[in-house]
Protein backbone atom coordinates (compact mmCIF):
# COMPACT_ATOMS: atom_id res chain seq x y z
CA UNK A 1 0.00 0.00 0.00
CA UNK A 2 1.53 3.28 -1.10
CA UNK A 3 0.35 6.44 0.63
CA UNK A 4 0.47 9.83 -1.10
CA UNK A 5 1.99 12.77 0.80
CA UNK A 6 -1.43 14.11 1.83
CA UNK A 7 -2.48 10.70 3.07
CA UNK A 8 0.80 10.39 4.96
CA UNK A 9 0.07 13.67 6.72
CA UNK A 10 -3.38 12.30 7.64
CA UNK A 11 -1.73 9.16 9.06
CA UNK A 12 0.56 11.24 11.23
CA UNK A 13 -2.28 13.49 12.38
CA UNK A 14 -4.47 10.48 13.09
CA UNK A 15 -1.81 8.89 15.27
CA UNK A 16 -0.96 12.13 17.08
CA UNK A 17 -3.67 11.46 19.66
CA UNK A 18 -3.18 9.30 22.77
CA UNK A 19 -6.52 7.51 22.51
CA UNK A 20 -6.00 6.67 18.85
CA UNK A 21 -2.52 5.30 19.63
CA UNK A 22 -4.15 3.00 22.20
CA UNK A 23 -6.76 1.93 19.67
CA UNK A 24 -4.15 1.06 17.08
CA UNK A 25 -2.30 -1.10 19.59
CA UNK A 26 -5.53 -2.78 20.64
CA UNK A 27 -6.58 -3.46 17.04
CA UNK A 28 -3.22 -4.92 16.05
CA UNK A 29 -3.91 -8.19 17.84
CA UNK A 30 -7.68 -8.35 17.52
CA UNK A 31 -10.66 -7.48 15.35
CA UNK A 32 -13.00 -5.47 17.57
CA UNK A 33 -16.20 -3.46 17.25
CA UNK A 34 -16.59 0.09 18.53
CA UNK A 35 -18.45 -1.26 21.58
CA UNK A 36 -15.64 -3.70 22.36
CA UNK A 37 -12.99 -0.99 21.93
CA UNK A 38 -15.02 1.31 24.20
CA UNK A 39 -15.28 -1.36 26.92
CA UNK A 40 -11.58 -2.19 26.72
CA UNK A 41 -10.48 1.47 26.92
CA UNK A 42 -13.14 2.64 29.38
CA UNK A 43 -14.66 5.24 27.04
CA UNK A 44 -18.09 5.78 25.53
CA UNK A 45 -19.09 3.93 22.39
CA UNK A 46 -19.72 7.27 20.68
CA UNK A 47 -16.17 8.40 21.48
CA UNK A 48 -14.76 5.09 20.25
CA UNK A 49 -16.80 5.31 17.04
CA UNK A 50 -15.58 8.85 16.35
CA UNK A 51 -11.91 7.93 16.74
CA UNK A 52 -12.30 4.65 14.83
CA UNK A 53 -13.82 6.54 11.88
CA UNK A 54 -10.90 9.01 12.04
CA UNK A 55 -8.42 6.12 11.87
CA UNK A 56 -10.41 4.38 9.14
CA UNK A 57 -10.48 7.57 7.04
CA UNK A 58 -6.70 7.91 7.46
CA UNK A 59 -6.26 4.39 6.07
CA UNK A 60 -4.93 2.93 9.31
CA UNK A 61 -7.82 0.53 9.86
CA UNK A 62 -9.86 -1.81 7.72
CA UNK A 63 -13.29 -3.20 8.34
CA UNK A 64 -12.43 -6.82 8.97
CA UNK A 65 -16.02 -8.04 9.18
CA UNK A 66 -19.43 -7.40 10.62
CA UNK A 67 -21.55 -9.09 13.24
CA UNK A 68 -25.22 -9.01 14.23
CA UNK A 69 -25.79 -7.13 17.46
CA UNK A 70 -29.29 -6.65 18.90
CA UNK A 71 -30.98 -6.29 15.53
CA UNK A 72 -28.21 -4.21 13.99
CA UNK A 73 -24.82 -4.70 12.39
CA UNK A 74 -21.54 -3.88 14.15
CA UNK A 75 -18.34 -3.40 12.16
CA UNK A 76 -15.18 -5.13 13.34
CA UNK A 77 -12.00 -3.09 12.84
CA UNK A 78 -8.39 -4.21 12.37
CA UNK A 79 -5.16 -2.16 12.30
CA UNK A 80 -3.12 -2.36 9.08
CA UNK A 81 0.14 -1.97 10.98
CA UNK A 82 2.34 -3.50 8.28
CA UNK A 83 1.11 -1.32 5.42
CA UNK A 84 1.05 1.91 7.44
CA UNK A 85 4.24 1.68 9.47
CA UNK A 86 6.62 2.67 6.68
CA UNK A 87 7.75 6.30 7.06
CA UNK A 88 4.36 7.78 8.00
CA UNK A 89 5.92 11.25 8.37
CA UNK A 90 7.28 11.58 4.82
CA UNK A 91 4.69 14.11 3.64
CA UNK A 92 4.05 15.69 7.03
CA UNK A 93 4.85 19.17 8.22
CA UNK A 94 7.32 19.75 11.03
CA UNK A 95 4.35 20.68 13.26
CA UNK A 96 2.72 17.30 12.48
CA UNK A 97 5.95 15.47 13.30
CA UNK A 98 6.35 17.38 16.57
CA UNK A 99 2.73 16.65 17.55
CA UNK A 100 3.25 12.94 16.95
CA UNK A 101 6.55 12.91 18.88
CA UNK A 102 4.85 14.70 21.80
CA UNK A 103 1.99 12.20 21.96
CA UNK A 104 4.38 9.26 21.75
CA UNK A 105 6.64 10.70 24.46
CA UNK A 106 3.67 11.53 26.70
CA UNK A 107 2.39 7.94 26.45
CA UNK A 108 5.53 6.50 28.03
CA UNK A 109 5.01 7.74 31.64
CA UNK A 110 1.40 6.52 31.77
CA UNK A 111 2.37 3.15 30.31
CA UNK A 112 5.32 2.97 32.71
CA UNK A 113 2.95 3.56 35.63
CA UNK A 114 1.07 0.40 34.54
CA UNK A 115 4.21 -1.77 34.34
CA UNK A 116 4.36 -5.17 35.95
CA UNK A 117 7.29 -6.67 37.83
CA UNK A 118 9.77 -8.35 35.55
CA UNK A 119 12.41 -7.59 32.95
CA UNK A 120 12.59 -3.99 31.78
CA UNK A 121 14.88 -2.10 29.47
CA UNK A 122 15.53 1.62 29.49
CA UNK A 123 18.11 3.25 27.34
CA UNK A 124 18.93 6.67 26.03
CA UNK A 125 21.65 7.10 23.44
CA UNK A 126 22.54 10.45 21.89
CA UNK A 127 25.82 9.17 20.49
CA UNK A 128 28.09 9.29 17.46
CA UNK A 129 28.39 5.95 15.63
CA UNK A 130 29.47 4.75 12.20
CA UNK A 131 26.71 4.70 9.55
CA UNK A 132 26.94 0.88 9.41
CA UNK A 133 26.31 0.64 13.16
CA UNK A 134 23.35 3.02 12.87
CA UNK A 135 21.87 0.85 10.10
CA UNK A 136 22.30 -2.26 12.25
CA UNK A 137 20.49 -0.54 15.10
CA UNK A 138 17.60 0.45 12.82
CA UNK A 139 17.40 -3.09 11.46
CA UNK A 140 17.29 -4.60 14.96
CA UNK A 141 14.67 -2.15 16.22
CA UNK A 142 12.59 -2.76 13.09
CA UNK A 143 12.82 -6.53 13.66
CA UNK A 144 11.74 -6.10 17.30
CA UNK A 145 8.78 -3.92 16.29
CA UNK A 146 7.70 -6.35 13.57
CA UNK A 147 7.91 -9.28 15.99
CA UNK A 148 5.70 -7.48 18.54
CA UNK A 149 3.12 -6.57 15.90
CA UNK A 150 3.12 -9.93 14.10
CA UNK A 151 2.61 -11.86 17.33
CA UNK A 152 0.08 -9.50 18.96
CA UNK A 153 -2.78 -11.32 20.71
CA UNK A 154 -6.28 -10.14 21.62
CA UNK A 155 -6.43 -8.38 25.01
CA UNK A 156 -6.17 -10.68 28.02
CA UNK A 157 -5.39 -13.79 25.93
CA UNK A 158 -4.43 -16.77 28.06
CA UNK A 159 -0.65 -17.08 28.26
CA UNK A 160 -0.01 -13.60 26.85
CA UNK A 161 1.53 -10.65 28.70
CA UNK A 162 0.77 -7.02 28.01
CA UNK A 163 4.04 -5.41 26.91
CA UNK A 164 5.10 -1.99 25.68
CA UNK A 165 7.72 -1.12 23.08
CA UNK A 166 7.97 2.61 22.38
CA UNK A 167 10.85 3.63 20.13
CA UNK A 168 11.98 6.89 18.61
CA UNK A 169 15.10 6.37 16.50
CA UNK A 170 16.52 9.08 14.27
CA UNK A 171 19.79 10.71 13.31
CA UNK A 172 20.65 14.12 14.76
CA UNK A 173 21.91 17.27 13.08
CA UNK A 174 25.68 17.34 13.75
CA UNK A 175 25.72 20.88 15.12
CA UNK A 176 22.44 20.69 17.04
CA UNK A 177 22.11 21.64 20.69
CA UNK A 178 23.31 18.83 22.91
CA UNK A 179 25.60 17.28 20.32
CA UNK A 180 28.84 15.98 21.69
Amino acid sequence: MSLEDGAQRNVLRATAHPLRLQMLSLLTGAELSAAEVARELGITQANASYHLRFLLDAGLLVIAGEEDVRGGRAKKYRHLWDETSREPAAGATEADRQAYASVLAAAIPSRYAERAAGPQLFTDADLWVEPEVWQQVLDLVTRASRLMHERAQPPRSTGAVRANLSVAAFTMEPGSKGSR
